[in-house]
């Protein structure tokens, strides 16, 4: 069957992450989203952060662990320089699979092979107590009005898919001048990894800290009826028949 353009709405490895991109340049087909490099980039997340952190983004403290070079020692280091708890994450990978919150660190070798099950490198990070902000970007880029999203504890897997306890608020309650620093700084993400089509950028906010910290961007996001991102648009003045029409004319072009 022909067809003119492909949205390949898939998540995580072979999805999300410059392989099925690759394909469709190779075969010459137009697709909705971020092409091989910024998918590939914004995918592995210890390049994506050392690529904010050049631009002069903010990010938290993070280390990343290589499964070849990962002895014992390494768990000293990581709480010297993080403290606990922290997160141990699969450097690539989407949703929330594989990622585990280390309270001790006698609970880290389990939470290291955990993630070096999805891969051979593992991003740890510093545990922020802080407010979790998302923005929704479009070519341009374009940012929508802020959300947040509210978990008992940590935005996990069954938290995002499966707990109706999980609030999403649109728009986030946020001050006139936070509201423009995270669009501004979605936008700039947008721009750093170099992404097209869309994406959903998301922060933490650290009121009584270090304010805004860029968690990851998604250039695929989620489009489900308890996603962020079309839901952001919506309240945007954006309804969901224009947004995906944007997207695939774009794609087109």
């Amino acid at each position: 069957m022909p067809f003119d353009v492909v949205f390949p709405v898939l998540h995580g490895p072979f999805g999300e992450d410059g392989t099925m991109q690759g394909v469709f340049e190779v075969a010459g087909i137009p697709y909705v989203g971020a092409g091989v490099l910024a998918s590939a980039a914004a995918m592995d997340k210890d390049v994506a952060n050392r690529l904010f952190e050049q631009a002069g983004l903010p990010v938290a403290a993070s280390m990343t662990v290589h499964l070849e070079h990962y002895e014992p020692a390494v768990d000293d280091r990581l709480v010297e320089s993080l403290g606990l708890p922290l997160f141990v994450k699969p450097a690539s990978l989407g949703s929330s699979v594989g990622i585990s919150k280390v309270r001790e660190r006698f609970e880290l070798p389990d939470a290291l092979a955990t993630a070096f099950k999805y891969g051979d490198k593992a991003v740890v990070e510093e545990s922020v107590t802080a407010r979790e902000i998302e923005v929704a970007v479009l070519d341009g880029p374009e940012t929508s009005i802020p959300g947040e999203i509210v978990s008992a504890d940590w935005y996990d897997y069954d938290a995002k898919y499966q707990d109706d306890a999980t609030e999403l608020k649109v728009p986030a309650p946020l001050r006139d001048e936070q509201a423009d620093q995270v669009r501004d700084l979605a936008g700039r993400a947008f721009e750093v990894l170099g992404v097209r089509g869309l994406a959903r950028v998301d922060f933490f906010l650290e009121e009584d800290g270090r304010g805004f910290l860029i968690n990851e961007l998604n250039t695929m996001p989620g489009c489900t009826a308890r996603s962020m991102f079309p839901m952001l648009w919506e309240a945007s003045g954006v309804p969901n028949p224009e947004l995906f029409d944007r997207l695939v004319r774009s794609a087109m072009r």
